[in-house]
């Protein structure tokens, strides 16, 4: 039988797990508080519940020897003794992992902040430009006739427009989805400032289709007025039966609008001769492009870059909503990379597609030599 354990030795013992118990949950306290403001040193920490649970287990043993040094009293001691060891690795264990968690912390913090320092400059930046007006460099947001006139072109058509169909030409047509893949988000951010520093640069090498594709419809949709105007909305789009009336019509386009029509529909119709390896007729990219070319003022159809604030980063997301102002382009270009498709907003209240624009747009790709026959036709090598 074993023998009675003194009431004062339970007690002790009590105390021991107790204290311990308590000691295991501030020391993860503290060492939390380094996670945040770094501040705390873990291995003093550490240092000072060593120490303690030392002291603790002192007075325990000599507790022991004195109540009950028995064989049974070494059996409870070495009890004890096991149990002790338990916490005690269990106290370094946690020490050990929060010290871990608390670097990894830092790091994050310290990636956070250069992140947001960069993404605040960038901001700043923006805001500024905008407060002075465009600067004389941007392409995006500026008027079409500034554009041109600044190229000092013989040509009325911008030329980024001119790069990018070009590259297509050259190496592109036969990529799945152009004008409809949204492309990489970043490159096509990073392709717009290159843009607004420099109108006349050369796209980078290795620049894939779909990102020169998904570039040229967020040219067309800053513009602060569409290719077709604002003015000629209607008659353009009642004209979408009859070619003789189609053509008529567009004669009353500014010249720069309708040159750059012309070259636009003229790439749109060699990238439909390629349908059957691109996957993208004429009707297919008449409904992607429709709404940044042929719109009303203030139509949201034409809003591009909410739809890439909302839809997630697969590459098969299609370009269904384009901008229309300079203040959409600017929050196109400060948004962070890390949307997640969580972050959707339900589009219930989106307004159906303009079929009447698309139709007209169409037209334009499927006739348009007998359309645009007053206009030095773009040929391409």
């Amino acid at each position: 039988m074993q023998p009675e354990v003194s009431s004062q030795w339970r007690e002790k013992a009590s105390g021991f797990f107790s204290s311990s118990g308590v000691r295991l949950k501030q020391a993860g306290q503290s060492a939390g508080s380094l996670a945040k403001n770094a501040g705390v040193n873990v291995a003093d920490v550490a240092g000072k519940v060593g120490s303690l649970l030392k002291n603790r287990w002192t007075l325990i043993q000599q507790s022991s020897e004195q109540q009950n040094p028995t064989a049974s009293g070494e059996s409870i001691q070495q009890r004890f003794r096991s149990a002790a060891t338990s916490t005690g690795e269990l106290l370094r264990k946690g020490i050990a992992e929060t010290k871990e968690k608390a670097v990894i912390g830092k790091l994050k913090v310290e990636e956070a902040a250069k992140k947001t320092t960069g993404h605040s400059k960038n901001i700043l930046n923006n805001i500024e430009r905008w407060q002075k007006g465009v600067a004389s460099t941007d392409v995006f947001g500026v008027p079409l006739e500034v554009t041109v006139q600044r190229q000092q072109s013989s040509k009325p058509v911008p030329y980024i427009l001119v790069r990018c169909a070009e590259s297509l030409i050259t190496s592109g047509l036969n990529s799945e989805y152009l004008f409809k893949t949204e492309g990489d988000r970043k490159v096509v951010r990073q392709l717009i400032t290159l843009y607004n520093q420099d109108w006349n640069a050369s796209l980078p090498e290795a620049t894939k289709p779909v990102d020169v594709a998904a570039l040229i419809k967020c040219y067309l949709a800053s513009l602060p007025e569409p290719l077709a105007t604002f003015a000629l909305y209607q008659e353009i789009r009642d004209a979408r039966n009859g070619i003789c009336e189609l053509r008529d019509v567009l004669k009353k386009l500014p010249n720069v609008n309708y040159m750059t029509l012309e070259f636009t529909t003229s790439l749109l119709l060699q990238v439909s001769q390629k349908s059957l390896v691109n996957k993208m007729d004429a009707h297919s990219l008449s409904v992607e492009i429709a709404p940044v070319i042929l719109h009303l003022k203030g139509d949201t159809r034409a809003d591009i870059y909410n739809h890439f604030f909302y839809t997630s980063k697969d590459p098969s997301a299609t370009m269904e909503q384009q901008a229309s102002n300079q203040n959409t382009l600017v929050d196109y270009l400060d948004e962070d990379d890390n949307d997640d498709v969580s972050s959707q907003i339900p589009l219930d209240d989106v307004l159906p597609p303009d079929y009447g624009a698309i139709e007209v747009i169409q037209c334009l790709i499927e006739h348009h030599n007998a359309i645009f026959t007053d206009a030095n036709e773009t040929t391409w090598r």
